[in-house]
């Protein structure tokens, strides 16, 4: 970012009082304050912290990236609900960017041991054959800045972002033929998804309950038409990237 010609300062979320110079001269702010997986209390306090700093630096603009949620009731659901409120209540104008799963989640292993790809299979809690909605990181973006480009039209907004919904399947289908390199999917059991964690197994037992992302794929495509699909994505920049990164994985383990 400061290659780009940002200025960078540096606050911690833990100790407000730190974060007032990041907002010095600041119109509008685009948000996106850490989670505590674990500890959903310090992730609301964290949001709530960033809240309170514009609020007190008269920026009347939030723009709030968190992430789309299957179910209210989980840990991080429930903390990133709190922040949306206090957002909405605390700011003139606030807009809620909630993606959904990230098309370069193919890119590596999550922090809980799941996603990426490796030995050419990827593995995730998801039904093999039902559609999983994914949104590119790029388009995060296109969002975010549309709603700095226009306040009014996007005040008080909460938009669940997603730009494809194809089945893992189709998915590892779609990444060997851009790649070129054999990928196929699997899906965890329930025992793999236990040994994972509490949360983990409480989202695989939620989806096979039928909690689901609910992105509007056609209607975001109107506010942004050029909106990626997995295809488009892979084609513009993705493959690239994960033949890069599977190329580089198989040369340092021979």
């Amino acid at each position: 970012m400061a290659a780009a010609g940002a200025q960078l300062v540096v606050g911690d979320f833990d100790d407000p009082a730190t974060l007032p110079p990041a907002f010095d001269g600041a119109e509008a702010v685009f948000a996106i304050p850490p989670g505590a997986h674990t500890n959903p209390q310090l992730e609301a306090a964290r949001g709530i912290a960033l809240v309170d700093t514009a609020a007190r630096a008269g920026i009347d603009q939030v723009v709030f990236s968190t992430v789309a949620s299957m179910s209210a009731t989980s840990q991080s659901a429930t903390a990133k609900a709190q922040i949306e409120q206090y957002l909405h209540d605390h700011i003139a104008r606030p807009t809620v960017l909630r993606p959904v799963r990230f098309m370069t989640n193919y890119l590596g292993v999550g922090s809980i041991g799941i996603d990426g790809i490796t030995d050419g299979v990827n593995r995730h809690l998801f039904p093999p054959h039902e559609p999983m909605q994914v949104i590119a990181l790029e388009d995060i973006a296109e969002f975010a800045a549309l709603a700095f480009a226009q306040p009014a039209r996007f005040a008080g907004r909460t938009l669940e972002l997603a730009g494809d919904q194809p089945t893992p399947v189709e998915a590892a289908a779609a990444i060997s033929e851009a790649t070129g390199i054999p990928v196929r999917y699997e899906q965890l059991t329930d025992a793999e998804a236990a040994v994972l964690g509490p949360e983990v197994a409480r989202t695989k037992a939620s989806w096979a309950a039928g909690a689901r992302w609910h992105a509007d794929i056609e209607t975001l495509r109107v506010i942004h038409p050029g909106l990626r699909t997995f295809a488009s994505w892979l084609a513009e920049s993705g493959a690239a990237v994960i033949r890069s990164a599977l190329q580089d994985g198989k040369s340092r383990s021979t």
